[in-house]
């Protein structure tokens, strides 16, 4: 319920719907402090306290309401008795249901007694001030007219020498004066941009919260969506995955493979701030990505992204730049996938002094050499990016972005934003969560006739591994007693399920049945037909366990496999499928990070869990089993360690060529998948849904948001 409500009507007439002086009066004794407070907060977009200021100014007699809606985002309306006149800031896309339909009511029957609504939506707020001014200009001369003509009361939401009688002429004057005031500001607004109703803004939105736009800290999805609009780096993904040039034009790599040597672009400026010089933003030059790149192995900074450098660079001037535009990584060995890492959000550059002069606030005042530039940030409700006029990108004869906006929200609700998407709020909309997959999908994995072509559906591999792991080293006293710790045990499970049967029902084909090894679909080298994972066999599975000592006499002891609610379905047709075989298994749900947790410090034994590639190479994914990753020093967290595994890896960083490389994986994983530290379930296939208005659109196997080459036609 919002907190500040609606005073409720009374009877249906006329008359009766409005409410009398005393219930006004005391309304407003009750509550017209913190709405005011809320309307000034900084907290509150600008264009919403300056919009409360000129309807005070002007001595609207009628009260006013703020809603807040179940993101936190403000919805502030002002109802204006005197006018018949209400006026709407921003849509209703997030409130209740039951909200919605309660302001439609209102609406309906204020219309049928003569009222007028008046609504200011999102993309006036950022560029049509000129249809803004226009409208309040009617309304104002409405109101001056009727004051002139009679007597009015004083605003309840005016205080001081504002609360004297209008009627009075100093006070006129003072109140006309306050008037050309805001409407000076209003018109200065608008003036910045000509042709601002042509302007595009591209909505999409944020189920989780943004943490820090700061690359130094791009650890999530959403900071990698928004990061990725923001900051350039050396080298880029395209759609293939494959490395393409970004600020570095060319570069060349020693035959030792301990050097890098990058040739920097000439035209790549920072966005404009005001530690620059004159506010204008300076070319990025190769001192930019020593800083950048030193920042991230700084321990004082502690950036979650100092893995991409801190065990392969040279100890001493592991980042050199002999002049502006050439830039040096040494090596301590070499570390073929490196072009490919180097694409990571963390190796981004940033500007130092910008930097230097926000310290920890730099997550919040980012300032990069990417298509767009920071507006705005509200956290939890609100992220306005702007078209970089300065981008220097330039594709078939244009400028990119082709986008002048990017708008993010954050509903946390899977199922309100994708009403949202359908109601057109917004343009893109990731993923199809479990409860209302079958709304949207066939079990084959089609869209349903009720939304055929009514959007864009995009379906690819997504470089996303979901399995079960099993923790495997007997000197864990957690794993001495534990049947997972028997490697027949472990196979038997993987032949117990029916992958093909989950990934129909289950996640209606979105997805591709786990049956090649860890290295999932789309990852350059990957080969389903030479690395063989495991099909379902229950029979063979039974055997296994016989062979394993288990019997209906001597059963297996009862496992525990420990998972998410949102993965709860997945994890208890595993339990069923284990049952039917003679494994007796108990799930235990636990909250992600708690999960996380307990994972990372080897305290559970058979859990699930899912690997997203940080890079587009299969060493991201087979680190996963070196011995010396092992827990607390890396992700292997089923303490799986392998003579000829750690041989082959640390090969594979010496291997000449990709073929060789990709060889050397591809034992790897099928020794992996010999001796079964984990049960590969599925590859995840990615599910984007665009409007039908949007082109340009990316299909990268890692969910990059790419914007620069997205373009919004009009309705």
């Amino acid at each position: 319920m919002p907190w500040f409500s609606f005073p409720p009507f009374e009877g249906g007439q006329g008359d009766d719907l409005q409410p009398n002086k005393s219930t006004l009066n005391n309304h407003y004794n009750k509550q017209n402090k913190q709405f005011a407070r809320n309307l000034r907060n900084d907290s509150t977009p600008a264009e919403i306290r300056l919009w409360s200021d000129l309807l005070r100014a002007k001595g609207f007699y009628g009260y006013a309401f703020l809603r807040q809606r179940p993101i936190g985002n403000y919805i502030a309306d002002f109802f204006c008795k005197e006018l018949q006149l209400i006026i709407e800031l921003d849509g209703r896309s997030h409130q209740h249901k039951e909200q919605v339909e309660s302001d439609v009511m209102r609406d309906r029957k204020l219309q049928e007694l003569g009222y007028t609504t008046i609504r200011f939506e999102d993309n006036e707020v950022l560029y049509d001030f000129n249809n803004v001014i226009r409208t309040l200009e009617v309304f104002v001369e409405k109101f001056v007219e009727r004051k002139k003509q009679e007597g009015h009361p004083p605003n309840p939401l005016q205080r001081g020498k504002h609360h004297a009688d209008l009627s009075n002429g100093n006070q006129i004057n003072n109140f006309d004066k306050l008037l050309m005031i805001l409407l000076c500001l209003f018109f200065l607004s608008s003036c910045t941009s000509k042709n601002q109703s042509n302007k595009t803004v591209f909505n999409f939105n944020m189920d989780d919260l943004l943490t820090s736009l700061d690359p130094a800290f791009a650890r999530n999805q959403n900071a990698l969506w928004c990061d990725n609009q923001i900051y350039n780096g050396l080298v880029q993904i395209g759609d293939s995955l494959k490395t393409k040039p970004c600020i570095a034009k060319s570069w060349n790599v020693s035959a030792d493979g301990l050097h890098y040597t990058f040739h920097l672009r000439r035209d790549v400026f920072f966005q404009d701030d005001a530690q620059f010089k004159n506010g204008k933003g300076r070319k990025a030059v190769a001192a930019d990505f020593v800083y950048s790149f030193s920042r991230l192995i700084d321990p004082k900074i502690g950036s979650s992204g100092s893995w991409i450098f801190s065990d392969k660079v040279a100890v001493k001037e592991a980042f050199e730049a002999p002049n502006d535009f050439t830039f040096i990584i040494n090596l301590k060995k070499p570390f073929p996938p490196m072009l490919s890492l180097l694409t990571a959000q963390y190796c981004s550059v940033v500007p130092h002094e910008v930097v230097d002069f926000y310290g920890k606030d730099f997550r919040s005042h980012p300032v990069g050499t990417g298509p767009f530039k920071f507006k705005y940030w509200k956290e939890g409700e609100v992220l306005i990016l702007l078209k970089n006029e300065k981008y220097w990108e330039i594709e078939n004869g244009h400028r990119l972005p082709y986008l002048d906006a990017v708008r993010g929200t954050f509903i946390t609700n899977k199922q309100t934003a994708f009403m949202e998407f359908v109601k057109h709020n917004l343009d893109f909309f990731n993923d199809v969560d479990g409860s209302y997959r079958d709304d949207i999908l066939t079990k084959s994995g089609k869209i349903t006739k009720k939304y055929k072509g009514k959007f864009q559906f995009k379906t690819r591999p997504y470089l996303n591994t979901e399995y079960l792991g099993m923790l495997v080293d007997s000197s864990l006293s957690i794993v001495k007693n534990s049947p997972l710790r028997i490697k027949k045990v472990r196979q038997a499970i993987n032949y117990a399920i029916d992958r093909e049967k989950m990934v129909k029902y289950l996640r209606n084909n979105i997805g591709t049945p786990g049956h090649a090894g860890f290295v999932p679909v789309g990852m350059p080298g990957f080969e389903q037909q030479i690395v063989k994972g495991y099909h379902y066999d229950p029979d063979k599975a039974r055997k296994l366990l016989a062979e394993a000592g288990f019997n209906n006499n001597h059963p297996v002891p009862e496992i525990l496999l420990n998972t998410t609610t949102t993965y709860r379905d997945l994890i208890e047709f595993v339990q069923g499928q284990l049952n039917s075989i003679g494994i007796r298994t108990r799930v235990e749900v636990s909250q992600g990070a708690s999960l996380r947790e307990m994972i990372a410090k080897n305290s559970i034994n058979f859990f699930r869990g899912n690997w997203i590639a940080d890079y587009s190479d299969a060493e991201n994914y087979l680190s996963v089993f070196y011995s010396k990753n092992k827990v607390p020093f890396g992700p292997n967290y089923t303490a799986f360690y392998n003579a000829d595994f750690d041989r082959l890896f640390e090969d594979s960083y010496l291997a000449k060529t990709d073929s060789a490389r990709f060889k050397l994986y591809r034992q790897m994983d099928q020794l992996v998948m010999e001796e079964s530290p984990v049960v590969v379930l599925y590859y995840y296939k990615l599910v984007n849904l665009y409007q039908n208005n949007i082109s340009g659109i990316s299909t990268n196997g890692q969910n990059l948001l790419i914007l620069k080459r997205v373009k919004k036609a009009k309705d």
